[in-house]
């Protein structure tokens, strides 16, 4: 079973605004609600490829009954904690460009906590998979990735995926992620980098990911693809398909439930890092999460 994470799933408001000016009114030419976050977007990817997944996570208020009903409407199998406060609206305006306001999320407790460890060591068994990703609410500390790891590591054999930025992911390392996915740019703040590296310069800082104690490293470049070191040593690169973005939000999460499900079909990195990046392409190019035989026509441009 491969069991998701989202500390702070949200209602995401997408509205089209044509040639929208700051500081005036301006009306939406079209508009549309979705769940999201991370781990339920990497859930709902890897439900779309064929896949058993289960979704973890805390919900709060209405937006939270919101996003219940509408996980409930698609068929997700899940379990949500239910906190104080109000899970988060983000609004995704599409104009001449994109831009995201992400609201701050519910109040998610260190009890709230306790109550998903004791979930998942329910829940948990050798073999299965554990995604954990995406931003926490404010009411949490950045080591609460970490502590998580910790408090789970009775629990053997099992394969933990992280894709977080800043110390939320790097303070996992010790507890040796099976995968972590950083993007170009949150790799680049970790390392203090002013400027996007070479494919060399990736490789290399994604090594240094590894000796912090990262087993896998996918480093998603966006329109310029990936890179990837493995526990074996591989160096590997794959291109994006070229194609007109049209909504980058959900990309990274479809690269990483792509990755989980080519690599448990054939256990190759590099089959699984070129279905990744086609269906991190693929979403790209939709406006919602892409089907499997959108992935699936993506990658056959990649061959």
């Amino acid at each position: 079973m491969i069991y998701t994470v989202t500390f702070n799933p949200s209602l995401d408001y997408y509205v089209q605004v044509n040639n929208m000016k700051s500081g005036l009114v301006n009306r939406t030419a079209g508009e549309r609600l979705a769940v999201g976050g991370k781990g339920l977007n990497v859930s709902l990817a890897l439900k779309e490829l064929g896949e058993e997944t289960f979704a973890l996570g805390f919900v709060a208020g209405f937006t939270g009954k919101y996003i219940r009903d509408k996980v409930t409407e698609l068929g997700l199998d899940y379990h949500f904690i239910e906190v104080e406060g109000q899970s988060r609206i983000n609004v995704k305006i599409k104009s001449n460009t994109e831009t995201d306001i992400n609201g701050t999320g519910a109040k998610v407790s260190a009890t709230d906590v306790n109550k998903l460890v004791r979930k998942l060591k329910s829940l948990l068994k050798e073999g299965d998979w554990l995604v954990v990703c995406g931003s926490v609410p404010s009411t949490l500390d950045f080591t609460v990735y970490a502590d998580l790891f910790k408090k789970l590591k009775t629990v053997n054999g099992v394969n933990i995926v992280v894709d977080a930025c800043g110390r939320l992911l790097t303070d996992t390392l010790k507890y040796h992620p099976f995968l972590i996915k950083p993007n170009v740019y949150e790799m680049c703040e970790i390392f203090g980098l002013s400027a996007v590296p070479d494919v060399e310069g990736i490789y290399a800082c994604a090594r240094k990911l590894q000796e912090m104690g990262a087993r896998n490293v996918i480093v998603s470049m966006g329109s310029a693809g990936a890179a990837m070191v493995t526990e074996t040593a591989q160096s590997l690169y794959v291109r994006a398909a070229r194609g007109q973005l049209v909504n980058s939000v959900g990309a990274g999460d479809s690269m990483v439930a792509g990755f989980i499900h080519e690599y448990i079909k054939t256990g190759n990195y590099f089959s699984a890092l070129n279905f990744a990046t086609a269906a991190g392409s693929a979403c790209a190019f939709t406006n919602d999460l892409a089907t499997k035989e959108q992935i699936e026509y993506i990658e056959s441009l990649m061959l």
